[in-house]
């Protein structure tokens, strides 16, 4: 039995009571730092493994806010995070971070390969909690464990540790148990149909993701209706796009801002979401620049679309289209799916039922 540094909220005792996939190697976790780094390990293992490729996550709150495998960086993934031309594993958890930075900011990091020297400077320049590994190379602990004073948490994984059959949950008094899900993936589906599939499955339900060059733009996590879930992916994926606007790209700097500050109103701009008394603000730290950014025109992301259950109605493929999603990927079975299918065919949609509902709670 160990004891943690403190449970869902600091007045809540919590300890663990057994062993697993994990060691402690810097720091003190919480109820939630376990929670979000278990749950982290999990899909950059199934994601690599599906992949063949090195993956990286962003987590915050037992939802990921991002996800990607190795691959190439835009300008502005290198200007936001002064990077240039990093190894598969830095570029992979930079192409995660940037797909919702305003949500990344303290997250908890996993990635499916050892941390290196380059993905350790990086974390020890940007703000977040805790990192998740199945090893660290020789000096990279020495980095990390300096972090936040000695606070930052690091986790070793154990890659060869397979969960029970069963897991089990106490609520409330009542015990539960069900079998762990180990389905598989349907076979033949695109790589970014799989990193959708296994970006939903360990995300709080309700989940959609939108999914395009091997890293997630947006992801709708935790709603109660998959309307909602699709219009905040789909809303996250256009503000990542928007950040790739002139206006928005070049917000000059200014003297003492810290990056996440800057990046923030970049954010703001891009989302419209200004409030009256931020667009003042705005116009001070930026004169000269207009609050509301030029309308762009339509992206074609040509993205993939994934949900962890079916789509139950047109208006979520409607919401799709504002992107230009090309591939939907979700279980089918709703009785108004062939409304879904009619609706995909109008606006030109890959449309792929898996058959596989995929709750995560």
């Amino acid at each position: 039995m160990t004891n943690l540094r403190y449970g869902m909220n600091p007045h809540q005792q919590a300890r663990v009571l057994a062993g697993g996939p994990l060691r402690v190697l810097a720091g003190t976790p919480s109820y939630i730092n376990l929670l979000d780094a278990l749950n982290a390990w999990q899909l950059v293992r199934t994601a690599s493994a599906a992949s063949g490729t090195v993956v990286a996550a962003s987590f915050k709150h037992v939802s990921p806010a991002g996800v990607a495998t190795a691959g190439p960086l835009d300008d502005v993934m290198r200007e936001t995070w002064r990077v240039t031309e990093p190894g598969p594993i830095t570029g992979a958890y930079v192409r995660a971070r940037d797909a919702d930075p305003k949500s990344s900011f303290g997250d908890v990091v996993a990635v499916s390969a050892p941390v290196d020297a380059e993905l350790a400077d990086l974390l020890s320049r940007v703000i977040s909690d805790a990192v998740i590994a199945p090893g660290f190379e020789p000096g990279t602990l020495e980095v990390l464990a300096r972090k936040k004073a000695g606070s930052f948490l690091v986790l070793e994984a154990d890659p060869a540790c397979e969960p029970p059959e069963w897991e089990r949950r106490d609520i409330h008094g009542v015990v539960v148990e069900q079998r762990r899900d180990r389905a598989s993936f349907p076979p033949g589906l695109p790589g970014d149909a799989l990193l959708g599939l296994a970006t939903v499955r360990y995300t709080q339900s309700n989940s959609v993701a939108v999914v395009g060059g091997g890293m997630t733009f947006g992801i709708g996590a935790g709603q109660q209706n998959r309307v909602d879930c699709v219009r905040l992916a789909v809303g996250k994926a256009r503000t990542w796009w928007l950040r790739r606007h002139p206006v928005v790209r070049g917000l000059p700097r200014v003297d003492g801002m810290p990056r996440q500050d800057r990046l923030n109103w970049q954010i703001r701009l891009a989302e419209g979401s200004l409030t009256s008394a931020q667009e003042a603000e705005f116009t001070a730290l930026f004169p000269g620049v207009s609050p509301v950014l030029p309308d762009p025109g339509p992206w074609e992301s040509r993205a993939t679309l994934a949900s962890d259950g079916f789509l139950p109605f047109r208006d979520n493929i409607e919401h799709a289209a504002t992107i230009g999603i090309s591939h939907v990927v979700e279980p089918g079975g709703s009785t108004r799916s062939a409304d879904v299918a009619a609706a995909c065919a109008q606006h030109g949609m890959r449309l792929t039922h898996t058959g596989l509902r995929l709750f995560h709670h």
